[in-house]
């Protein structure tokens, strides 16, 4: 049981029945995404584009709300530009993959890369970061390379391969609560 002070009292890891079986319908949730990855990346990027869209309105809105205070311009520019976004994606859904699966593989090359430049300055578990970094560099090259096949089906496996994890996780380990009394 791992423990965490809070202000309000003590919060605990503890796994109980209910949490098997919610963990066992997220993994459930999980194989299912991964069976059909191309809907699973259609779906999570409408979510994302309604999710940004909202969030824009929601700013502006409370920009205007705050007209006379500072930062106004900031967050109503912040917020036409989350706008603009969720739009964008909302229209051109394969366009929005697109995008993100270019983000992605970006992210993916750069952080391999960072790795193996990491492992050269320093010298705890060297061999694990080249490593690592050299699979994070193999993804982004593939993922950058194979724009097509990965912009249908990169989405949706990181998103499978995401909720199969936390379904495990929460079947092993469970969730944060409050500390039991007594």
């Amino acid at each position: 049981m791992t423990t965490t002070d809070t202000a309000s009292g003590a919060l605990v890891v503890r796994r109980t029945p209910w949490d098997i079986v919610l963990g066992l319908l997220i993994v459930l949730a999980g194989f299912v995404l991964l069976g059909n990855v191309v809907l699973a990346t259609a779906v999570s990027v409408l979510f994302l584009g309604w999710t940004t869209l909202i969030s824009g309105i929601v700013l502006v809105v409370g920009a205007l709300v705050r007209i006379r205070a500072g930062g106004f311009w900031s967050a109503a520019l912040g917020g036409a530009l989350l706008v603009v976004l969720g739009l964008f994606m909302l229209r051109n859904p394969l366009i929005g993959a697109l995008s993100l699966t270019l983000m992605a593989g970006a992210l993916f090359f750069a952080s391999g890369l960072t790795r193996v430049i990491m492992a050269f300055q320093g010298t705890t578990s060297r061999w694990l970061l080249v490593f690592s970094g050299l699979i994070s560099i193999g993804l982004g090259l593939w993922v950058l390379l194979n724009i097509a096949t990965a912009t249908l089906t990169l989405l949706g496996t990181l998103v499978g391969i995401q909720t199969l994890l936390e379904g495990l996780t929460m079947i092993m380990v469970g969730r944060l609560r409050p500390e039991k009394k007594g």
